[in-house]
């Protein structure tokens, strides 16, 4: 299989060579674009330990059932597919070019804050925890938890060595996150192909964290949105809304408001994918040990070149050798609700 990877090389996303020769041994998928359509999961989801509980982890697997880090194993774009086993380059099209994996987080009107532990083996979904408790974002009338699908793109990261050119600011030091606003309530753990629209600029403590606008491509309305401006006019108050959630979802917490750059203004679908590109050039160096990743924890299954790369024997090694409770967390901080004056 490892003479075939080079053929799927392009200047996006890196090969993931085992999933797909898996999946060409199922049945394929229905597609005529990247609209509505029926997708086969590559993915599937292990969760070890108790919701609301600090050694909760969700693991992820690909289609042939060997763990992988959804991190670094699933590819950013959505631009290849099998024929005869073979994996190879979808003939070009304009939408394609827009459509990406996102892993969901966070489902929609939840609180618990939920995200890709980037400094753990296999890199599988944890609620944060900071000193010693762990994070919920707060309820700020009128809205419960996150109003939208929140999670991130593969193949990312915001480095926190290089200072962004358009914001004067460095990286978060995560993969970049993606707002999803469709209609449909999505799974912890979901890989969904999204279409991006734009881009926020939150700054949050002096660094750039991106926030991607995107929608789901088997949303109902999905062919009614083509890039920022049709959010305004499809779903409006809803950019506002975001604007305010990400301005004063930390006040709850006794911190100043958050800053954006551009003054707060959403950014159109051709600046977001220029931002997607750079971080995911930023990743690629990061995975061939070119650049100084800190704590992040590189170890894949699936990008071969990579220095960092291990065997799926070890993978699963690394998750059996994780330890959890069985005890069961709880949550009052979804009951909660802050009214925040003028």
């Amino acid at each position: 299989m490892r003479a075939l990877l080079p053929l799927l090389r392009t200047s996006w996303a890196w090969p993931v060579g085992a999933a797909a020769a898996a999946a060409a041994r199922l049945p394929r998928a229905a597609s005529a674009g990247p609209g509505p359509r029926r997708t086969m999961a590559l993915y599937r989801t292990e969760e070890r330990g108790q919701p609301h509980s600090p050694d909760y982890r969700l693991f992820f697997k690909n289609v042939a059932g060997h763990y992988i880090s959804p991190f670094h194993d699933i590819p950013l774009k959505v631009d290849s597919e099998e024929e005869n086993g073979i994996p190879t380059k979808r003939a070009r099209n304009d939408e394609y070019e827009n459509v990406f994996n996102m892993v969901v987080e966070v489902p929609r009107w939840t609180n618990a804050k939920m995200e890709i532990a980037t400094k753990e083996p296999l890199n599988p979904i944890k609620q944060d925890v900071k000193d010693g408790k762990l994070r919920y974002v707060a309820n700020i009338f009128p809205h419960k938890g996150y109003i939208w699908n929140y999670g991130a793109l593969p193949q990312t990261w915001e480095d926190p060595h290089r200072k962004d050119k358009s914001t004067d600011c460095c990286g978060d030091n995560d993969p970049i996150d993606v707002c999803e606003i469709g209609s449909k309530v999505l799974s912890r753990g979901e890989v969904v192909h999204v279409k991006i629209l734009g881009v926020l600029a939150l700054i949050d403590q002096g660094e750039t964290d991106w926030k991607l606008i995107a929608i789901n491509v088997n949303d109902p309305e999905a062919s009614k949105f083509h890039d920022i401006e049709d959010v305004k006019k499809y779903k409006p108050g809803y950019l506002e809304a975001t604007l305010n959630w990400f301005r004063f979802y930390k006040i709850p917490e006794g911190k100043p408001e958050n800053q954006f750059a551009f003054n707060g203004e959403f950014k159109n679908k051709a600046f977001a994918l220029e931002v997607i590109k750079s971080t995911h050039e930023c990743w690629k160096a990061l995975l061939m040990d070119k650049c100084d990743g800190g704590a992040i924890n590189c170890t894949n299954v699936q990008v071969c070149d990579s220095p960092f790369h291990c065997s799926e024997e070890e993978a699963r090694s690394l998750v059996e050798s994780v330890s959890f409770s069985l005890n069961k967390g709880s949550n009052e901080e979804d009951q909660v609700w802050h009214f925040l004056g003028k």
